[in-house]
């Protein structure tokens, strides 16, 4: 099936089932973003017999009937009742994947022509119900422009050239050639996991990096993907958390710092400074990472070891004191 006819038959399907109307052939017609193009009455009817074949031999209960009495000619719906899933029930696991797959369809392509069918079903005066199946939206995430591109290529087995920043906004990009072999979307970001050329090695890199465009090249189907590669695995080991460097033991005030005490392992009570507390153990993968959090919480935290830690939140405190100290001289 062409693509142009598979996007004239959702829309025909969005069309009818968004009203609980029978719609004669000729609003549908004027409706259905696709019908427009047939040259003639009679070539717009023999595509309208073909599309209802088809959504029959589909399974689309597809009625036809009249609205009221007073109707004289056939029109046609969608039975909502017999076409839409029942209650489903997914695990924890499975609702995630979901999630991530709902991301790739949030926008533009074939919800454009969708859209604009219901807008005209409403000027027109039909009742269009709202329910999931009218803002059906099929395109790719509008956030990352690179991902549709870089879908397209991993599927046809092109290689793409693109420039990429290695840090931050101010480190200049470079041009990277890579094979691609997935996308994958790790703690909320995306990453084009392949083989560098430029490198010789298995790279990832993070879609929010790539400026500019992506281009293809070299011949379609010249990227296989090797047998039993984890992509997961390698944007975990490259993208991941860094690995525990030591342990901290910190004091937490009563009541205080609750999602820090998650974090750590209960060590039991204490009191400090006169407070009762608790002492928790905590993993530490980056010092100043953990004593930005530890600094944070102001006199309900308290490092007992190790001394650099407790350091550098001491440190971190006294530079916060003297902003406080300068923002007051003016």
């Amino acid at each position: 099936m062409s693509s142009a006819r598979a996007e004239r038959l959702v829309n025909l399907v969005l069309c009818l089932m968004s009203t609980r109307q029978y719609l004669p052939a000729e609003r549908i017609r004027a409706t259905v973003p696709g019908y427009a193009e047939a040259a003639s009455d009679e070539a717009f009817f023999r595509m309208f017999e073909r599309d209802k074949a088809e959504l029959r031999e589909l399974g689309v209960p597809l009625e036809t009937g009249h609205t009221s009495a007073f109707d004289t000619v056939e029109g046609y719906r969608i039975a909502r009742a017999d076409y839409e899933l029942g209650e489903i029930a997914l695990e924890p696991d499975e609702a995630t994947v979901v999630a991530l797959a709902g991301n790739l369809w949030d926008s533009p392509d074939l919800a454009g022509a969708a859209h604009g069918a219901l807008v005209k079903l409403r000027a027109a005066g039909v009742e269009v119900a709202e329910t999931p199946a009218a803002t059906v939206r099929p395109g790719l995430h509008a956030g990352e422009p690179a991902l549709g591109p870089l879908l397209a290529a991993t599927r046809a087995g092109h290689a793409v050239t693109f420039e990429h920043r290695r840090g931050g906004p101010a480190d200049p990009p470079a041009r990277r050639t890579v094979e691609p072999w997935g996308v994958v979307s790790y703690r909320g970001r995306w990453y084009l996991v392949g083989h560098d050329r430029d490198r010789d090695d298995v790279r990832c890199f993070r879609l929010s990096r790539i400026t500019g465009g992506i281009r293809a090249t070299g011949p379609a189907g010249a990227v296989t993907v090797p047998d039993g590669v984890d992509l997961r695995a390698i944007v975990r080991a490259s993208a991941g958390p860094r690995p525990v460097s030591g342990t901290a033991r910190v004091w937490v005030a009563e009541g205080r710092a609750a999602g820090l005490r998650r974090l750590g392992r209960d060590q039991g009570g204490c009191v400090h400074a006169g407070r009762s507390g608790v002492v928790i153990e905590l993993d530490v993968r980056d010092r100043s990472t953990v004593a930005r959090w530890l600094a944070g919480h102001g006199p309900d935290v308290a490092v007992l070891d190790p001394p650099e830690l407790a350091a550098a939140v001491r440190e971190l405190w006294a530079g916060a004191a003297g902003l406080v100290a300068l923002e007051r001289a003016r």
